[in-house]
């Protein structure tokens, strides 16, 4: 009878450690609306603060078209689209992790709307308008980024060039997506500052945390799996591109303590497209544009115009 009490405190144990891991890690509480005009903690930011705020207030200026689809598992998603001309390449923008994707996409919106381009800029699952609750670091978003390609091309025509683009687990996203049976309007991906997995990114925050990752890790997966309904490693961003045949762009910040420089490095070894890998010296997390505008706005334009039909 002992036995069978500890065993059942014990499983009892392991389903709320995993439960609370859940609400920790993947949990969101999608609740809107959002301060576009938060910036995320900590000094990097500080001195890029006044900037990304300017940029955020001259995008809302700007005038867009709500748009929704539905996702594979039923879910609606929403996005922003931004017209600047008819029979213009489409930039699909992803925003990152507990991000937003007005702020996320502010930084690089006058450089892409001043080519001309058009963008649809999406908010994530379980962020912003779009339902949700779980957030699954690119495994089910990967979808939802395929979902958005064939819409713009239901949408805009076959002959649409659309470039797909993303900062942080946003640019995951999109390159996990890469191996997927996309339309063959995708001309090219622009990913800035990946992770190379959600396990390596999650046991890189649990070092930060000095908590122990060996111990953590499996009720992560046991997490996601129990109350998230997906497989922590189905996909990362390094197998996806081992098979895409779509160009890549990694634009990584040298200095970036939350998702290492050496993870779009890990990525760009893997990759067996057209690829091309740009770091950028003093730039922390999804800062390089703030930190190099002239070069990021080069390198960005030169790579599109390469790519598109």
């Amino acid at each position: 009878m002992i036995g069978i009490i500890i065993a059942i405190f014990l499983i009892a144990g392991f389903f709320c450690s995993s439960f609370f891991v859940y609400r920790i890690t993947f949990f969101s509480k999608n609740t809107v609306p959002q301060d576009i005009y938060a910036i995320p903690p900590g000094k990097q930011y500080e001195a890029v603060a006044d900037m990304m705020r300017k940029q955020v207030e001259d995008l809302e200026k700007r005038a867009y078209e709500q748009v929704f689809i539905q996702s594979h598992d039923g879910l609606r998603l929403a996005a922003r689209y931004y017209h600047e001309s008819f029979d213009a390449p489409l930039i699909i923008h992803f925003h990152g992790y507990r991000g937003c994707a007005v702020r996320d996409f502010s930084a690089c919106s006058e450089m892409v709307l001043k080519e001309g381009y058009n963008a649809l800029v999406v908010d994530q699952r379980g962020h912003g308008l779009s339902q949700g609750h779980t957030i699954t670091f690119g495994i089910k978003e990967r979808f939802d980024c395929k979902a958005w390609t064939e819409y713009a091309v239901s949408r805009f025509g076959p002959d649409v060039n659309i470039v797909l683009s993303g900062v942080s687990m946003g640019a995951a996203t999109i390159l996990m997506a890469s191996d997927l049976k996309l339309p063959s309007n995708v001309c090219c991906i622009i990913a800035d500052c990946p992770f190379s997995s959600p396990e390596k990114i999650i046991r890189k925050v649990c070092k930060m945390g000095k908590l122990p990752d060996r111990l953590l890790y499996p009720f992560v997966v046991m997490s996601a799996l129990l109350f998230g309904k997906f497989r922590l490693w189905e996909s990362s961003a390094v197998k996806a591109v081992e098979n895409t045949k779509l160009p890549v762009l990694l634009i990584h910040g040298e200095a970036d303590w939350f998702v290492p420089c050496d993870m779009s490095k890990e990525i760009y070894s893997h990759c067996n497209s057209d690829k091309r890998i740009v770091t950028v010296p003093l730039a922390g997390h999804g800062i390089s544009y703030h930190t190099d505008t002239v070069r990021y706005e080069k390198e960005v334009c030169r790579f599109i115009k390469q790519y598109i039909h």
